[in-house]
């Protein structure tokens, strides 16, 4: 039997090990020993016990050894919380998880894409304009690790992500804008059966509003949704309190405005007619990007994954990635699709070639980057 290739066992060391967000320390461990493995010196931030979690952003230069345009490369390190045993296994050049939830792709088939990458410029001496390592944790739950990140310390200014779930050759050139919305609708409690008509319903209020407001994909450009409900005291209690959390996300930040006014006016306009009060909030999720075609950053993937002998296609992303983050701050990242498939599901998976291949398009766009 031949034996796996060291991205498989790196990649299946990796995703045996739990990293929900705020619990990233071991495999942040596992990254810094491989780094200094590689006879490099691994920095990691304080910024882990202000967003409430283990690890910091974990940072590491490859000083240039050659003129050229430096790159950095980011992972994250946390996945969605795993509901079951993490044990992956390789069956028929496919890496699953056996124990019945996610495998965890998302995103260490980056770390790992980018880990044996740098390995193989150094083990090989290839020239290079300089690389940056950053590994964020708590990307899942807001893309904390990014924002509270330092981007002073990055000298390079074209970066790239692999966080995508699309075939090989897809390169993202936007992603929307977000806001997310805290609704709280205060009646009057009172007794179900004797005194209904003294109550005021709160979840009366809070299902005429989810009922109008305009859910799903509003437009090509725009999605909505609500995804937690919760209220009442008790079955026999008219419910004086009824709570839902709701975003609205959109490719257009005025368009991003009015659906989030709207959506305040429809709450409103239900707390109004179920003799309630309300409470809202709105806070900014994440700021949207748009890049072209022609920009450097994008034009140095476009001829990597061409190198690579992946067909090159463009989209955008219906989701944020850490490259949201870098691209506010004046960065130009662009998000790169690495075909993990079904993420965030106990279907999820992904090719050993796949996985290899992303190796390559790494090597490839440290290439393309050097004069």
């Amino acid at each position: 039997m031949a034996a796996e290739p060291e991205s498989v066992s790196l990649f299946l060391e990796l995703a045996a090990i739990p990293s929900p967000p705020g619990e990233e320390r071991a495999v942040a461990d596992a990254v810094l020993r491989y780094l200094r493995g590689l006879g490099l010196q691994p920095d990691e931030d304080e910024c882990g016990p202000g967003i409430g979690s283990t690890m910091g952003n974990i940072l590491v230069r490859l000083e240039a050894t050659a003129p050229g345009t430096p790159l950095f490369f980011c992972a994250h390190l946390d996945t969605v919380p795993p509901a079951g045993e993490l044990r992956p296994v390789v069956e028929d050049g496919t890496i699953r998880n056996a124990g019945g939830t996610i495998l965890g792709a998302d995103n260490k088939a980056a770390v790992v894409a980018m880990l044996e990458g740098v390995r193989r410029v150094l083990a090989e001496s290839r020239p290079h304009a300089g690389i940056e390592l950053l590994f964020t944790p708590m990307e899942e739950v807001g893309l904390l690790g990014a924002e509270a990140f330092d981007h002073d310390r990055l000298h390079a200014r074209v970066g790239y992500v692999y966080d995508q779930a699309a075939p090989i050759g897809e390169i993202i050139l936007g992603a929307p804008w977000s806001r997310v919305l805290d609704v709280r609708f205060h009646g009057r409690a009172s007794h179900s059966g004797m005194f209904p008509e003294e109550g005021r319903s709160a979840i009366q209020a809070a299902a005429k509003a989810i009922a109008d407001l305009r859910l799903g994909r509003v437009d090509d450009d725009t999605t909505a949704n609500v995804g937690v409900v919760s209220g009442g005291t008790a079955r026999n209690v008219v419910p004086e309190w009824c709570s839902f959390a709701a975003e609205a996300r959109c490719h257009d930040e005025r368009r991003l405005g009015e659906i989030v006014q709207e959506m305040l006016d429809v709450c409103s306009f239900a707390a109004t007619s179920a003799e309630c009060e309300v409470e809202t909030q709105v806070r900014k999720s994440y700021s949207g990007y748009r890049l072209r075609q022609e920009e450097e950053a994008v034009r140095l993937a476009a001829s990597a994954l061409e190198r690579c002998g992946a067909e090159v296609t463009y989209a955008l992303s219906g989701g944020a990635a850490d490259a949201n983050v870098f691209n506010e701050r004046g960065r130009r990242c662009v998000n790169l699709a690495n075909a993990m498939t079904d993420i965030h599901t106990p279907a999820e998976r992904i090719a050993v070639s796949d996985l290899e291949a992303m190796i390559d398009v790494t090597v490839a766009l440290i290439e393309e980057a050097t004069a």
